[in-house]
């Protein structure tokens, strides 16, 4: 049974020109990417705002609540930022209540991260915001878009990230 297409994105940008690889269009996929960003991004910013937190603080709990019991190293890696700076962000959602840690099993010495039932209603409120208007975007640009727009972001991760990313789904086990 084939599945119906998703309306297409009214669109101010014309299709990619066979010389998708010059100037004049990596700038336009360039400025699409930020602009996109940043009005996706925008309610999740005011919601921080309001919580005395910014985007790290937001990635963090993302993060967190993609993978209960999270290592402490593990979210180091994933967010690529010094252990001064998640350290910053972890005592801020600490301090809301927002994130707990506990000792490895087995090695105790090993912090593993987790959401409080007050992180994940706050992250799920979060995500909601981005939900919406990303969920917007992708149905109506439709399905092989989605699939388009997914594989130009999978080619900017290096390809020694990508296993990690790709655990991050569950692809990768």
């Amino acid at each position: 049974m084939a599945v119906p297409s998703s309306p297409s994105i009214e669109t101010f940008s014309p299709a990619a020109s066979p010389l998708f690889l010059r100037e004049d269009e990596v700038r336009r996929g360039v400025e699409l990417l930020f602009f996109g960003y940043t009005r996706l991004t925008r309610s999740v910013d005011e919601l921080l705002v309001e919580h005395g937190f910014g985007r790290a603080h937001h990635r963090a709990l993302y993060f967190i609540a993609r993978q209960p019991d999270l290592p402490v190293s593990a979210l180091l890696k994933i967010l690529s930022i010094t252990k001064q700076s998640l350290g910053r962000v972890l005592n801020d959602l600490a301090a809301k209540g927002l994130v707990e840690t506990k000792s490895g099993e087995v090695d105790r010495r090993q912090k593993l991260l987790r959401l409080t039932e007050a992180g994940a209603a706050f992250e799920a409120q979060l995500f909601e915001a981005l939900r919406t208007g990303l969920s917007a975007a992708y149905a109506a640009a439709g399905q092989e878009s989605v699939t388009g727009f997914w594989r130009v972001l999978e080619g900017l991760i290096p390809e020694d990230e990508r296993q990690m990313v790709m655990n991050l789904q569950g692809r990768g086990r």
